[in-house]
């Protein structure tokens, strides 16, 4: 194979340095270390294809010592010196001349230029052959580089580690340009996967059910990563049995233990997965082994605050029956103004909370005070009135909703001002409180209570519009009518009535 960093070398300047000191413009060639013509000038179109044929005749390019050689081939010479390539001739420096049968004294400058454009032209190849070491060095840091930013970029934009994962296969199947990427964690049950394919794969499934089964195992058991490119390497006698395709698999390992294994699948007609993809993978695999760990205590922290947040609202739901889904139902209506609002991530999981807990200070009030059918006395009510705060009390010393108290606190409050704990105004309310309160009054009004029976989603409507702007913010109130409009499914699934439209023929 010819040398590419040898072939891209400018030898025209060698050409020159060689007529300066000789005075002569003499046929000269550079051939590689198998006797091949790299490169040729000008002054003799046929020099190249004379080479050749002097090795077709049997010229082995035959050195005694380091100095310039001579071979006498009918009425020419080949003129010819080793280049140094570290103790083996890295190419050949030539030149065409007439025959003589005595060498002239002028060979003798001719030889020591031969050796100084030799050593020139062997110093420049080991300089090109370090810069493009380094290049691919620094390109393969690069990479590095862009899948940490890639992984980092990722881990902050997606809350759902399926979400997350998946970015990521994504984002290496096509940094990578391979056909699929592949997340493996059978004690989990768990096969993620991405495709970027150069043409269909259409036993994608079976691909997938191999790669959970022989291939996990081999993984798990060798502890190292998995290369296999030939269709004649002997590992796919029991690893991708019959599947022509090329596999890059790097384990993921925590506490030492292989619990998963990260995998690239390229159609056998692609490039060969190379040490620096290998490197690549098992660097990935690494920050996946971090983000897996990271991401089942997260779940068993968010598992555990659900459980949390349920057994709340289940004790303040078991003093009054009436009010039975009430959290829930709010939770889910403000979550939908939310989400069509825009809402940030961060102040999407606030209302989350916030929403679901609203009403958790109502475990403190008696139950003679809830339950009561008729209508409360001043007493009564302001016994109602201290909820808000009794929640903020309750959800205060809980720092994973910090964020969500504000919403829970000020949800009584009324947008001009007439509303409790505070008597905030307006702006001054919390936004997740604003959000809280329409759907809040919203299913007050639909849901039946002790004293009532609940009234239709048209009634509740005509009386939210009857509120914006004094009780209910009017761009919150804009925003869920927006959302009635398109009668959402949540209007059958909670049971909500409707007023029956009769039309006359």
């Amino acid at each position: 194979m010819q040398d590419k960093t040898l072939s891209e070398m400018d030898f025209d300047v060698y050409a020159r340095w060689l007529k300066r000191a000789t005075g002569v413009t003499y046929p000269m060639a550079i051939c590689d270390g198998d006797g091949k013509p790299v490169w040729c000038n000008e002054t003799e179109p046929g020099l190249g294809e004379w080479l050749k044929g002097l090795q077709q005749n049997g010229f082995a390019w035959p050195c005694v010592g380091a100095g310039m050689q001579r071979y006498d081939s009918g009425d020419a010479t080949l003129l010819y010196a080793p280049i140094d390539g570290n103790n083996h001739p890295l190419s050949f420096l030539a030149i065409k001349t007439a025959r003589l049968d005595a060498a002239p004294l002028s060979w003798d400058v001719l030889a020591e230029t031969l050796e100084d454009l030799g050593a020139g032209i062997a110093d420049e190849y080991r300089l090109k052959c370090e810069l493009n070491t380094m290049a691919r060095e620094l390109s393969e840091r690069y990479e590095e580089l862009h899948l940490v930013y890639a992984v980092d970029r990722q881990v902050r934009e997606m809350k759902n580690s399926a979400d997350l994962f998946e970015g990521l296969l994504r984002s290496w199947a096509e940094q990578m340009n391979a056909d699929v990427a592949a997340f493996v964690k059978p004690g989990e049950n768990l096969c993620l996967s991405a495709t970027n394919l150069s043409k269909p794969i259409h036993n994608l499934d079976l691909v997938l059910v191999e790669m959970r089964g022989d291939l996990f195992r081999f993984a798990n058991s060798s502890r190292q990563s998995v290369v296999i490119n030939e269709m004649d390497d002997p590992r796919r006698a029991y690893i991708f049995t019959d599947l022509p395709f090329k596999i890059l698999c790097c384990p993921v390992y925590h506490e030492r233990v292989v619990v998963a294994i990260l995998v690239l699948v390229n159609h056998n007609d692609k490039p060969n997965f190379s040490n620096s993809d290998r490197k690549l993978g098992e660097m990935l695999a690494n920050q996946l082994s971090g983000l897996s760990r990271m991401y089942s205590m997260l779940s068993e922290t968010s598992k555990f605050n659900t459980q949390m947040a349920a057994a709340l609202i289940e004790a303040v739901e078991a003093k009054d029956p009436y009010t039975r889904g009430h959290s829930e139902r709010v939770h889910h209506i403000a979550m939908e103004i939310g989400a069509a609002m825009n809402l940030a991530p961060r102040e999407l999981d606030n209302l989350f909370w916030g929403s679901l807990l609203h009403d958790v200070g109502k475990i403190g009030i008696p139950d003679a005070v809830l339950c009561k059918p008729g209508r409360l006395t001043r007493d009564e009510f302001t016994f109602i009135m201290v909820h808000p705060e009794r929640s903020y009390e309750i959800l205060r010393h809980i720092d994973r909703l910090q964020g969500a108290v504000p919403g829970a606190r000020h949800h009584q409050e009324k947008y001009d001002g007439g509303g409790y704990p505070h008597g905030l105004i307006g702006q001054d309310i919390p936004l997740n409180a604003r959000i809280i309160a329409v759907a809040d009054t919203y299913d007050s009004i639909t849901s039946s209570r002790a004293y009532r029976a609940g009234r239709s989603h048209e009634a509740a409507m005509t009386e939210i519009l009857r509120c914006a702007g004094s009780q209910l913010d009017p761009d919150i109130v804009a925003v869920f009518q927006k959302i009635c409009l398109t009668e959402p499914a949540w209007l059958q699934t909670f049971s909500i009535q409707r007023d029956v439209v009769v039309t006359h023929a």
